[in-house]
């Protein structure tokens, strides 16, 4: 088991090793992040790649949508089955995305392109980000929040439209089992 998927398993009740894979596989959001990776891993026409795109359509289909294109840091953790919905942007180590979030690119107006996502950002349900933004590390984006403006570390993001305080390590408590650096 590589680095990446030991961070993303752990931060699954500090799953680890071979047991806590196969109990790790019965949570979706661990399932899809593996799959995931595996799927940007391999190359589109190999043998292991093309069945890797066709277990994760399945279960794509039935829990998330993230773009394979995707690049997103170790530790990453999603939060129960619903529609989240994450285009080809970056997303920083240590981050959790919780149901109905929609991370995407703006097509009109004020920040035209994708946002980039720092490191231990905590994203609660229903945000909704767009745009060519920066989100900073140490971030947490309130439930419902609507984000299309950059954010700068240590900082807590409420509301809609959003509004930024600042703040000191917004997502302590929020972010828990990680492997430390």
């Amino acid at each position: 088991m590589d680095s990446i998927t030991k961070a993303d398993l752990y931060r699954y009740e500090k799953l680890s090793g071979t047991k806590g894979f196969i109990k790790g596989w019965f949570i979706p959001g661990f399932r899809y992040t593996y799959l995931l990776r595996k799927v940007i891993k391999h190359k589109k026409w190999s043998l292991k790649g093309g069945w890797y795109r066709l277990i994760f359509r399945v279960f794509a289909y039935k829990e998330y949508q993230i773009n394979p294109d995707a690049q997103i840091g170790e530790g990453f953790q999603l939060y129960h089955r619903g529609t989240v919905v994450v285009g080809p942007i970056k997303i920083g180590k240590n981050c959790c995305i919780s149901h109905n979030v929609t991370i995407g690119r703006s097509f009109k107006g004020g920040q035209v392109g994708r946002p980039s996502i720092g490191d231990y950002v905590w994203i609660g349900t229903g945000a909704v980000i767009v745009g060519k933004i920066v989100i900073g590390s140490y971030v947490l984006i309130a439930p419902n929040s609507f984000v299309n403006f950059d954010v700068p570390d240590n900082s807590l993001v409420i509301g809609n439209p959003g509004k930024i305080i600042r703040k000191d390590n917004p997502t302590r408590n929020y972010i828990n089992n990680v492997i430390n650096d």
